[in-house]
């Protein structure tokens, strides 16, 4: 059997699925499974995201991914057996939170529309068959795995049964903790800063043109070349003191100066629909000063100098003094936004931190360095490592979460299996002989 999870579901919309293909394709049915149809568009449609997203498309990509298609129509076949559905306000979720990440892509949701040459209207009513039916799918395997545990019996005869040549090589990884003291703006700086840009705010109240004073003054140079457009957002998008202001605007309407921690702001209300808003805006920083910057430094040497007293320790010190508000509270132990865990693939950390902790021990404390932030905020950091591990072959000491896990994706995987061997016998399943030739991991034609 071919060493691939053909039961992942990663069908999910790409960005090319929403494009309009050039040309005109002759539709015919490739499979029936039950009462549903796997259509030739349907596969064209994931060749051209596939290809798209610069995955080479063979024979076999063809074959597996027709083998992935027949087994979401059978997870769907069942789940109308077995009721399982999901609600439309589940489905509209979904396609906003895809439809949020294209956006984002492409810069607003005027673009999107543009590109595709479809209202957003038109574009969620045209995919949400699709996605509809992929939820109900997901729920539907979640009903045949979710029960599925591994024993550590299971976790070490996993282990055991992979070749030696096949035990996968662990990277480095790290825990480590951080006090984050930040230099603080004066406030001759806060003053010359908002003295900029209430001038800038008077020239479009005399008749400047908004978008190009955005692209010649913001600070903020994601939105800066795009005229200061940060295209539709919710609530939960924008800083709380930014929203509240985006929201009570009206159409072309010029805020007064906001004030947020990034600096002052002043918007324009492009457009609102429901609960989003596009608005452009300029941004202006108040400057640090090498003054301030100076303070902070004296500052974290002050604390590495304290954290050298044996009774203080590193988590009260950053709990006191450390300016990182997402970690201070948990002793400065830094946490992996994509794991949710404390543990970090070297590759994952901060290259301003990597650059320090590739140096020291576990236990060990560095002594103040340099430190600046994505919006340019200076600083100084003391850094703790926690945890560091060489590469690795996995082992069954020291990796058995990992082990453990994939103990767990190869027996569900194995569970899926057998649930598809026993409802294809007791399901109507026909396919085209174009992919009759197919090598599949299960047999679809009992």
């Amino acid at each position: 059997m071919r060493n691939k999870l053909i039961f992942s579901l990663t069908l999910l919309l790409s960005m090319t699925s929403f494009a309009q293909q050039e040309g005109v394709v002759i539709d015919k049915v490739l499979a029936v499974v039950g009462e549903n149809v796997i259509l030739k568009s349907d596969i064209e449609a994931q060749v051209v995201s596939m290809r798209a997203n610069g995955v080479l498309v063979d024979d076999d990509a063809r074959c597996n991914l027709f083998e992935e298609l027949l087994f979401q129509k059978l997870l769907l076949h069942q789940a109308a057996l077995d009721s399982v559905t999901v609600t439309e306000e589940e489905v509209e979720a979904e396609i906003n939170r895809r439809l949020n990440y294209f956006i984002a892509q492409v810069g607003s949701e005027r673009k999107l529309e543009q590109y595709y040459k479809k209202s957003i209207s038109q574009i969620k009513d045209e995919f949400r068959k699709i996605v509809k039916e992929q939820m109900i799918s997901q729920r539907m395997q979640g009903q045949i795995t979710g029960s599925v545990k591994v024993t550590p019996k299971e976790v070490k005869t996993y282990y055991n049964s992979i070749h030696p040549d096949s035990i996968p090589t662990i990277e480095s990884e790290v825990e480590y903790a951080q006090i984050l003291i930040n230099a603080k703006v004066s406030e001759a700086s806060k003053l010359e800063a908002y003295e900029r840009i209430e001038g800038l705010r008077q020239r479009i109240m005399n008749g400047e043109e908004f978008s190009t004073l955005a692209i010649l003054y913001s600070e903020d140079e994601g939105s800066a070349k795009k005229g200061g457009e940060l295209g539709f957002l919710g609530r939960a998008e924008l800083v709380t003191e930014f929203s509240v202001v985006a929201f009570k605007l009206k159409n072309q309407a010029v805020s007064e100066i906001v004030e947020t921690e990034f600096g002052y702001h002043i918007m324009q209300l492009i457009e609102r629909r429901g609960q989003k808003v596009n608005v452009r805006h300029i941004l202006v920083k108040p400057k640090v000063d090498e003054v301030e910057v100076q303070k902070a430094k004296n500052l974290a040497d002050s604390v590495y100098q304290l954290l050298g007293v044996d009774s203080i320790k590193f988590e009260q010190m950053a709990e006191k003094f450390s300016d990182d508000k997402s970690t201070k509270k948990n002793g400065g132990l830094a946490v992996n936004p994509q794991t949710a865990t404390s543990v970090f693939y070297i590759d994952q950390v901060n290259p301003q931190i990597y650059y320090t902790i590739e140096k020291m021990k576990p236990g060990e404390t560095s002594a103040p360095v340099p430190a600046q932030d994505t919006n340019g905020k200076k600083g100084y950091r003391i850094i703790k490592l926690i945890t560091k591990s060489e590469p690795h072959k996995a082992t069954l000491d020291s990796d058995y979460d990992k082990v453990q896990a994939a103990a767990l994706v190869d027996k569900q995987n194995k569970t899926t299996m057998e649930w598809v061997k026993k409802k294809a016998k007791n399901t109507y399943v026909k396919i085209d002989p174009e992919y009759m030739e197919c090598s599949f991991d299960n047999d679809w034609t009992n």
